[in-house]
Order: C-alpha cells, then sequence, then structure tokens
C-alpha cells in the first residue's frame, strides 16, 4: 500500500523497513565507536550507502573534530542508495545534494525524509565552471563536515576547481582500473556522460594516484580506500589525530573485484580487469601531472 500525504509518498512496508535499518545502524554506529582498527576497511557497514561507507563515515565523524554538522553531496540519484543519507537521518546533519537528474531530484523530494530533515536538493549537470557558484548559494560554512563526490567522470576537474569550503572529510570515487602508478583521469568535458564516453563504460573518473597528488596540494591526507574498491577517503591535515592516521597509495589501495563492463548492446560482459583494462589500450586519457594526454 502506498499513500500520497500531501505532496509526499508514503509507503508503510518500506518506512517500517527503513526505521529497523536505522535502528541497526544505531547500534552499528555505537559499537564502532570504540573500535580498536588497523584501518577504514575494519568499521565498514551499510544501512543506506551502496557498499560499507556507512561505518567507516560514523567512525570518523566519531573520531574528528567536526565543528559543522553539514555534507554536500552530489551524484546521489534519488537518494535511496547514498553516502550521506545514514548520516542525515541518525545524527540530524544537514546537506545539500546534487544529481544531474530532475527525475531523480523529484522522487527525492517525494519522500517522507525530505521534509523531516533539513536537506536541499537540486537538478544540475554539475562542471568545473558552475561548482562553486552552485555551492556558494546554499550560504555553507567554509568548515562543511564531509564532501561527497561521484560524478562518474569529471571527479578530478570539479575537486581541483572548488575553492568556496574547506570540508573536514572529501570522499571521492576513483577508477580503480585505471591503475596505481599513474595519476590520469578522463579528458574534461563539461558535457561527459559515462555510457557515451566508451560502449564498455569503463572510461570514467579519475586514478588513485591523481587524487592524492591533488588532496596534497590541497592540504588533505589520504586514509584509505572502502573494501568496495570504489571510494577514496581524505581528512584535512589539520583535523588529523592519533586515531585517524594517514597511509601511502600503495599501502591504501583497493582495486576493485565488481564486474560492470558492457558490450555494445549495453548487456553486461563480467570482464576481468585484466580483459577490461585491453578494451581501453589506446584510448587518449588525461595525465593530471604533465597536463597532457596520452594514451592509456
Amino acid at each position: 500500500m502506498i499513500l500520497k500525504i500531501k505532496e509526499h509518498i508514503y509507503s508503510p512496508l518500506l518506512y517500517e523497513s527503513e526505521m529497523q535499518k536505522l535502528m541497526l545502524g544505531k547500534i552499528l554506529s555505537n559499537q564502532v565507536k570504540s573500535a580498536n582498527v588497523k584501518g577504514i576497511q575494519d568499521i565498514e557497514f551499510r544501512v543506506f550507502s551502496q557498499f560499507g561507507d556507512d561505518g567507516i563515515i560514523q567512525w570518523l565523524i566519531h573520531h574528528l573534530e567536526i565543528p559543522n554538522k553539514t555534507f554536500i553531496e552530489f551524484g546521489v540519484e534519488d537518494y535511496s542508495e547514498s553516502n550521506t543519507r545514514f548520516l542525515m537521518m541518525n545524527d540530524n546533519w544537514s546537506g545539500f545534494v546534487m544529481d544531474g537528474s530532475n527525475e531523480n531530484i523529484n522522487k527525492l523530494k517525494a519522500q517522507y525524509y525530505y521534509w523531516r530533515h533539513d536537506l536541499n536538493a537540486e537538478a544540475v549537470f554539475i562542471t568545473r565552471d558552475n561548482i562553486n557558484a552552485l555551492i556558494a548559494a546554499q550560504n555553507f560554512s567554509e568548515d562543511v563536515g564531509l564532501l561527497h563526490i561521484d560524478l562518474d567522470g569529471n571527479d578530478w576537474y570539479v575537486w581541483k576547481e572548488i575553492n568556496k569550503i574547506k570540508p573536514v572529510v572529501v570522499i571521492i570515487e576513483y577508477n580503480s582500473l585505471f591503475g596505481i602508478d599513474r595519476p590520469i583521469s578522463v579528458i574534461y568535458d563539461n558535457a561527459f556522460i559515462r555510457e557515451n564516453a566508451h560502449y564498455s563504460r569503463l572510461l570514467w573518473g579519475t586514478s588513485l594516484l591523481s587524487l592524492y597528488n591533488l588532496a596534497i596540494d590541497k592540504g588533505y591526507s589520504f586514509i584509505g580506500c572502502n573494501s568496495a574498491g570504489n571510494n577514496a577517503y581524505f581528512v584535512r591535515n589539520d583535523k588529523m589525530n592519533e586515531k585517524v592516521k594517514a597511509v601511502s597509495v600503495a599501502d591504501g589501495f583497493v582495486l576493485s573485484k565488481y564486474r560492470e563492463s558492457r558490450d555494445s548492446s549495453g548487456l553486461l560482459t563480467y570482464l576481468s580487469k585484466k580483459d577490461a583494462k585491453k578494451l581501453l589500450e589506446g584510448i587518449m586519457v588525461f595525465n593530471t601531472n604533465t597536463n597532457c594526454e596520452e594514451p592509456f
């Protein structure tokens, strides 16, 4: 049964299911507070995040000094699965989220949790030219608690351009297929769409090394990746402490195991990483150190 309460969609079955997930998440959150960990993967758990990022985020907010309980996340689709939703609902953080789809944002705004929390959502295609204006319009303090970038494309360029805020924590997606040794990204395109860049949908984003180098320039330390091998975590240098420690690219890199390659018809092909890399051989990418294009 689905009811429409004013302009909001309410499904009692879904609501009860999510309340149970939130209660379990609260228990897990309390457990990770005192967890003795060797790396951030040790405290992963999932409530609304795609992988185990909810646990990592909970551990970080309990061990970092974060004066402003605010977040910005973009590339959220309809927000049903995201890295900041549990943070908003469990810890009552305020936030701003963006996605390029009007349909996704309208679906988000129709959910019960949209009016219950201090969340603003906007449908916009993000570029390095508009990102600072979009952020500035929210009137957040410069010390935003957490920023998550998940664009499946121009991620490195957009983070490089951001200068209106200095988040305590930055989470940014990386393409583990790009390897560990090369500082490379897709070539910037204002209209970049992953499925149009290459039929395999494997040509997207940036390497971890590119993000690591940019983080150093921006005053951040790399603390590791999630176990799924898609999100890298950075903490502002002035917030680092004896609990939250930096790691090297070699120690923190995780090669993803999920197989997302497609054929020219858009069907999954389940290629190994070795065979997937062959599909991209010779395609031009951008070296973020030399600022030159080079073959993959």
